[in-house]
C-alpha cells in the first residue's frame, strides 16, 4: 500500500503543476486515484471494473467516494475523508446503476462538481499530461511495491530455471508460476506476460497455450506481478531439456553485451534514444541488427509500458526516479527467439538494479 505522507506530497506536486487551483478538482481515472491517494480496487472481486471518485481540495486534502460493494482493498486508501455510498445492500433494490451511484453524493458535498480528468475536455487532457509527467519520478513507497513485486517474481523465475522440461505445456509453466507468485505474495495476484516457445521472428512472445515444450526449444519467460497496481517486468529465456547450441548461446551472449552497453548509459540526463542506440549498436556491430525489432526498454510503474520509451527518435530524457527496463532481444530463423530483461531505478549517481534473477539459458 502507499504511504499517507507521500500521497499528500504527490497531491501537492500535482496542484502546483496545475497552478494551484482555487476550487476542488474531481478525478476518476483509476491510476490517478491510486497515485494520489492509494485507492486501489482489488481485481479479484465483484468490484473489478468499478472505481471511485477523488476530490482534491486546494489545500491538497482529499475526499474519496466509493460504493460499499467494493473490496476491502479500497479501505487502504489514505484520504482525509471517505464517503462510502450504499449502492446495493443485497436486500433493497438499488436506486440507480452502479456507475451512476457516486455522483449524487459528490454533488451534494461539492455542488456543481464534474469530473475534471475526462479526456474529452482540454482540462482533462492537461491533467493526464501533468500526472503522466509527474509519475515518472517514483516515490519511495512506489519503489517499495515494485521491489516487492520483483522479489515475488524472482522466486518463480528460479523455479523455471530448474524445472522446465520437455512435455510440459506453456500453460503448465504459467500455472506453476502463478502458484508460486500467489504463495510468495500471500494473496491472489495478477500474473501476466509472455510464456512462449519462440522458434524465431514469427513468434516473439505471447500468452501461454497448450503448445508442448520440446527439447531444444527456446522458451521466453517474461512476466509481471501486480501489487496494488504496481508491477515489475523482467525476462529470461531458457533452452528446454538440453544444453544450448552454439547459435543459441551466441544470441544470449550478444543480448548480455547489449544489456551491459545499455546499463553503461543509464544516467540522469541521458536521452532515451541514446540508450536505445547503445543497445542496438552491439547488434549492428555483430551483424544482428535486423533481428532486434522492438524497443530496448520502457518505463514501468502503474502502467506497462509507460514513459520513458527507449526507442529510436525519442526526445525523453532520463530523470532520477524513473523506473525502467532494458530488454534486448534477438529472433533468428532456424535458431530461435531470445529476450532478456532487468528493471532499474535511475538515481542521481547512476542506477540501482531492482531485479536479481539469474539470466541463463539453462
Amino acid at each position: 500500500m502507499l504511504d499517507r505522507t507521500l500521497c499528500l506530497k504527490r497531491r501537492q506536486a500535482f496542484l502546483a503543476s496545475m497552478d494551484n487551483p482555487k476550487s476542488p478538482l474531481v478525478l476518476a481515472d483509476p491510476a490517478h486515484l491510486t497515485w494520489l491517494s492509494g485507492f486501489y480496487v482489488d481485481p479479484f472481486s465483484l468490484g473489478s471494473g468499478f472505481g471511485g471518485i477523488l476530490v482534491i481540495k486546494p489545500d491538497a486534502s482529499c475526499v474519496i467516494f466509493y460504493d460499499t460493494r467494493l473490496p476491502d482493498s479500497v479501505g487502504l486508501c489514505v484520504a482525509d475523508d471517505i464517503v462510502a455510498v450504499n449502492w446495493y445492500d443485497g436486500i433493497s433494490h438499488p436506486k440507480t446503476t452502479r456507475a451512476l451511484s457516486l455522483l449524487p453524493e459528490v454533488e451534494k458535498r461539492f455542488p456543481g462538481a464534474f469530473i475534471h480528468d475526462r479526456i474529452d475536455t482540454s482540462q482533462g487532457v492537461e491533467i493526464h499530461k501533468v500526472i503522466s509527467k509527474l509519475r515518472r519520478k517514483k516515490y519511495p513507497d512506489e519503489i517499495a511495491l515494485i521491489k516487492r513485486s520483483a522479489q515475488i517474481a524472482e522466486k518463480a523465475h528460479a523455479w523455471a530455471l530448474n524445472n522446465i522440461a520437455p512435455g510440459m505445456t506453456e500453460l503448465d509453466v504459467y500455472s506453476e508460476v502463478q502458484k508460486i507468485c500467489t504463495a510468495q505474495g500471500g494473496q491472489p495476484l495478477i500474473v501476466y506476460g509472455d510464456f512462449a516457445v519462440s522458434p524465431g521472428p514469427d513468434r516473439k512472445g505471447g500468452p501461454p497455450t497448450q503448445r508442448k515444450l520440446k527439447e531444444s526449444d527456446m522458451f521466453i519467460l517474461d512476466f509481471s506481478v501486480v501489487l496494488f497496481g504496481y508491477r515489475s517486468d523482467f525476462t529470461n529465456t531458457l533452452v528446454v531439456g538440453k544444453k544450448p547450441s552454439s547459435s543459441q548461446q551466441q544470441l544470449m551472449d550478444l543480448a548480455k553485451l547489449a544489456m551491459n552497453a545499455g546499463e553503461n548509459n543509464l544516467l540522469e540526463g541521458v536521452n532515451a534514444s541514446y540508450v536505445y542506440q547503445s543497445v542496438m549498436g552491439v547488434f549492428l556491430k555483430e551483424g544482428f541488427g535486423e533481428h532486434f525489432p522492438h524497443h530496448a526498454g520502457h518505463g514501468l510503474g502503474l502502467s506497462h509500458p509507460e514513459a520513458p520509451f527507449i526507442v529510436p527518435g525519442s526526445d525523453e530524457i532520463l530523470v532520477a526516479g524513473d523506473v525502467i527496463t532494458l530488454e534486448p532481444g534477438l529472433y533468428v530463423p532456424n535458431v530461435g527467439g531470445l529476450r532478456i530483461e532487468r528493471n532499474y531505478l535511475i538515481t542521481e549517481s547512476g542506477f540501482e538494479c531492482l531485479t536479481h534473477h539469474d539470466i541463463s539459458l539453462i
